[in-house]
């Protein structure tokens, strides 16, 4: 290996979780796929291609710097829409090739009216509501001004959706509250259409919301995280896994993450291992290293908690991760070499390390163990 781990993609993965989530939203819906964040830590550049093979022509990005990356190797057909950050400076970039985007407050709008009106071209705009995430949205006391803005400039403006954002629809703590905001915003687009306007996505589900809240399923969706074979909370997939009698998981994890074996030495009873004294062998060990620390994504919180697989078997990390290495007590795996594959997340043999029980060790949701693998890691593509 020229870097010190590399990542694996399954392609027949994310065809199957990709086609899971279509059958739950139906034949009409767009099937937007959120690739933010380096496509959840899976690789913008790496991971559409597959996509698009996968039938799906939408994506949607947070910022500008996201859509760039799209940009370049997306097929030309295929729609970019940016949920969050544009900075006015790069307005005229998104309008200029087509991309659509966000816009959540009066300052932005006008912005974007005055670029449009330069460049003497309309911008595909999706306007943001307020329903009770409190975040982004234009709020209820904006909406009589945000109409008379579109109106006024229409020439400008193509308002080619309205959306909001569910405020935590993965726990059943928040049914209340979400079920308020559908509510909401499916009134705020019934005001709107009174005020003459029919854009062509009304869209609020996430992941989530297509799984736990099919009201919440309109125009288009915008799924993140379970296209990549996760979902976004064990109560969502217990409850699924219950309700529809599945014995065994209906989403496949598209990735994959693996080392080798660097060295292996044996270190007596009553040694200390790795930095300080935070692990003491209570035997005679073997004792290996992997060249993945946390400058490589491997967290510092995994030093004498974490686990990892060897030969199909499941091994602790001891001792404390370094920045370019971690060490694990392999005294019971027999015939271990230099060399050796190394699974971090991922199955070998019958044993698995999940990114979910990964999370557990290391106190942190999917979503950000996720986002946090370095871009630098070298993704394959595999069957």
């Amino acid at each position: 290996m020229l870097h010190t781990s590399y990542i694996e993609l399954s392609k027949d993965a994310l065809n199957s979780n990709i086609n899971y989530i279509r059958k739950r939203i139906g034949k009409d819906v767009k099937y937007s796929m959120v690739v933010k964040a380096n496509a959840y830590g899976h690789g913008i550049e790496e991971l559409l291609p597959m996509i698009e093979e996968c039938g799906v022509d939408h994506f949607s990005v947070f910022s500008v710097a996201e859509a760039m990356r799209a940009w370049e190797i997306k097929q030309e057909h295929c729609e970019l829409m940016i949920m969050g950050f544009v900075d006015d400076d790069y307005l005229q970039w998104a309008i200029e090739r087509d991309i659509s985007f966000f816009v959540f407050t009066l300052h932005r709008l006008k912005k974007v009216i005055e670029v449009a009106k330069k460049m003497d071209q309309a911008a595909r705009i999706h306007v943001e509501l307020e329903t009770g995430m409190h975040r982004t949205g234009f709020c209820e006391d904006e909406m009589e001004e945000v109409s008379r803005l579109l109106k006024k400039h229409s020439k400008h403006l193509e308002i080619e959706g309205i959306c909001s954002h569910l405020a935590g629809a993965e726990n059943i703590v928040n049914y209340r509250r979400i079920t308020n905001q559908i509510e909401r915003f499916k009134e705020l687009c019934d005001w709107f259409g009174a005020e003459g306007f029919q854009p062509k996505y009304r869209h609020l589900a996430c992941s989530a919301g297509v799984l736990n809240y099919p009201s919440s399923i309109l125009d288009m969706v915008r799924v993140g995280i379970s296209n990549y074979g996760f979902w976004p909370s064990d109560e969502t997939k217990m409850m699924h896994m219950k309700e529809e009698g599945f014995e065994e998981d209906p989403l496949d994890r598209v990735l994959s993450w693996k080392t080798e074996i660097m060295s292996v030495n044996r270190v007596k009873e009553g040694n200390y291992v790795s930095y300080g004294k935070s692990y003491l062998t209570n035997r005679d060990s073997k004792i290996a290293t992997a060249p993945v620390g946390y400058g490589y994504g491997f967290s510092r919180n995994l030093s004498n908690n974490g686990h990892i697989l060897v030969k199909g078997k499941r091994v602790p990390v001891v001792g404390s991760v370094n920045m370019n290495m971690l060490v694990m007590d392999v005294t019971d795996v027999p015939d271990l070499k230099v060399g050796d594959e190394v699974v971090l997340i991922g199955k070998q043999g019958d044993a698995v390390i999940s990114v979910g029980s990964f999370s557990d060790m290391n106190n942190s949701m999917n979503y950000e163990l996720l986002t946090r693998l370095p871009n630098h890691i070298p993704r394959r593509i595999v069957p």
